[in-house]
């Protein structure tokens, strides 16, 4: 016999015809995502301490997911969106130092619409490679404006990367990223468009404009976290105050779509990466993000699409960020041919029909090597326990020992589907690519610190290199040259007046450049003043651009090393990236 597999394949409708026919266009789609925004962060999930009028609104006019599930944290499930597949199969095995990326050989849901004539833009936070080709250009997005990290330390007018070219953001970063996203919506009426709309908050650092914060500023929650002694109230007020923000703008958004005449043509959808990033109310569910608990999977999810998708309805059946891929394409009709077998299934039965068809199923999700299954009537743990989430949905009583053939059956399913998943979620030994663009940025998060030099944070995503001070010290970048040619280092630095005058060096394989950190460069650290409560990541400085020179870099694998040949004074430089420019 064949041994049974956990893929998936799209349902047959998805191969076929539009599911709505005599459509005089294809349908647009728009896809917000929020970043750790929990299930119970929003007024419709019975949240009193904010309003969230305007998400609340795509359930209002169309439907809302009760169960709808996703990973724990955030690039895992980007990546599950953006594939239709378990994110361990993609290669994405953490959210940084390269752990983030998904494999080239996954076509995203980018490429898929884009190949059947679809404008494609994402805008936002990518969080699934950085350099070309991860990068979301290479991707299948005609336009791409954001960050490509797992986050960003400063929400106002930071740097950002438009196309691959360092560009300075205007405002209020999650403004500011809807801002592009209203302007590709403008730009590409006339045609159908998929926008991807992937916003940075409530992600920390905990950071919002006065005119959000002010009703929170003082808030004492009318509902607490699950344990009352976890939950931090400052973190919270901030995360409301966030979370009003996005509905702002998400307000927005639908203003831009109804203007523009396209209501009708438009599908609209709106969920969160994980569960929350705090301990702050989510519906009593036990976990927050980071968990396999169902506190820490379970996410919002909302869509709407006018006419055809009945007002206010509800759906009780299990779903996940797998299956968006396949019911985007078989509500828009752009066909799944090509590309790899799917783990989701099409959800559109659900949203056009009664789904009184529905197979039952199970959702497995993974973090490291922990497994947890959820059916829609149970959840197994990732320590083998067992809950009724119809009788006990805040997981607080095992079962297994009063269901003992459940709990056999879901431990002996996530056992297989385990050993499925392991021989993708090993050590990632992946290297940084280069030269498969004119530019390549190598941040110092990709990077390792060698000798007496440290990260400026234990958590790399926004961190520089700092206590470069010897001969000794080093800092090394893993790559892969994908094209021969002569190539143009800049280094980004910041040295104290005082300090200046050590001699570096770039150096890879045999081709080396020399170059001294004359000019002094000093500003403080930023962020600090705009956080409503204090950061756990690292605060960011500006950097200057030091061209080191032009040297040939062969088409091979190896280690680029920055070193001190000469320390001019008690500290070498501080160090946020190297970027590389192909001649």
């Amino acid at each position: 016999m064949q041994r049974r597999t956990f893929l998936q394949l799209a349902t047959a409708s998805s191969l076929g015809a539009p599911f709505a026919i005599g459509q005089k266009r294809s349908p647009n789609i728009v896809v917000i995502l929020a970043d750790d925004q929990g299930w119970g962060d929003l007024s419709v999930n019975g949240n009193r301490n904010l309003q969230t009028p305007n998400i609340d609104s795509l359930a209002r006019d169309g439907a809302l997911f009760e169960r709808f599930f996703v990973c724990s944290v955030c690039a895992p499930t980007r990546a599950e969106f953006l594939t239709g597949r378990y994110h361990s199969r993609g290669g994405v095995r953490g959210v940084t130092r390269g752990e983030e990326r998904l494999n080239l050989d996954e076509t995203t849901i980018a490429d898929r619409f884009r190949a059947a004539g679809y404008a494609t833009g994402c805008f936002g936070k990518w969080h699934n490679g950085t350099q070309h080709p991860y990068h979301p250009n290479s991707r299948g997005f005609d336009e791409y404006y954001g960050y490509t990290s797992g986050h960003w330390g400063d929400y106002f007018a930071p740097e950002l990367d438009h196309n691959g070219e360092v560009v300075q953001g205007e405002g209020f970063l999650t403004d500011d990223l809807t801002n592009h996203a209203i302007g590709f919506v403008e730009k590409n009426r006339a045609r159908p468009f998929f926008c991807y709309l992937p916003l940075n908050t409530p992600h920390s650092p905990m950071q919002v404009p006065d005119r959000f914060f002010e009703k929170f500023a003082t808030l004492e929650p009318r509902q607490r976290a699950r344990d009352e002694s976890l939950e931090s109230v400052p973190m919270t007020r901030a995360a409301l105050a966030m979370c009003e923000n996005i509905d702002w703008n998400v307000g927005r958004v639908l203003q831009s779509v109804e203007g523009a005449g396209l209501a009708n043509d438009t599908i609209v959808l709106y969920f969160s990466d994980n569960g929350p990033n705090s301990w702050r109310w989510n519906g009593g569910m036990k976990g927050r993000k980071g968990s396999l608990d169902e506190g820490g999977l379970r996410a919002p999810c909302l869509i709407r699409w006018p006419g055809r998708i009945s007002a206010g309805k509800r759906i009780p059946q299990i779903a996940g960020a797998i299956d968006l891929l396949p019911t985007f394409a078989e509500l828009t009709g752009v066909r799944l041919q090509g590309g790899k077998p799917l783990d989701g299934r099409s959800l559109a039965p659900l949203l056009l029909t009664d789904g009184a068809d529905w197979p039952e199923r199970t959702i497995f999700s993974m973090q490291g090597k922990r497994v947890s299954a959820r059916t829609q009537g149970y959840r197994l743990d990732a320590q083998g326990r067992l809950f009724d989430m119809a009788a006990d949905p805040m997981q607080d009583h095992d079962v297994s020992g009063t269901q003992p053939d459940v709990a056999a059956r879901l431990r002996a399913e996530a056992t297989a589907w385990q050993a499925e998943m392991l021989p993708f979620a090993g050590e990632d030994r992946r290297p940084f690519t280069v030269g498969y663009a004119r530019n390549t940025i190598l941040p110092a998060r990709d990077g390792e610190p060698q000798g007496g030099v440290e990260r400026s944070s234990i958590h790399p995503n926004c961190s520089f290199f700092r206590h470069w001070m010897s001969t000794d010290d080093a800092m090394t970048w893993d790559i892969e040259v994908g094209a021969a040619g002569n190539y143009e280092a800049t280094l980004y630095y910041t040295c104290p007046a005082g300090q200046t005058g050590s001699r570096i060096e770039l150096r890879f394989g045999e081709s080396r450049i020399e170059a001294v950190i004359a000019d002094p460069f000093d500003p403080p650290l930023e962020g600090k003043a705009e956080d409503r409560v204090p950061r756990i990541e690292s605060y960011v400085k500006p950097f200057r651009p030091l061209v080191l020179g032009r040297f040939r870099l062969a088409k091979q694998t190896g280690t680029l090393r920055l070193q001190a040949l000469r320390v001019a004074g008690g500290q070498v430089a501080d160090v946020w990236q190297i970027a590389l420019r192909r001649l």
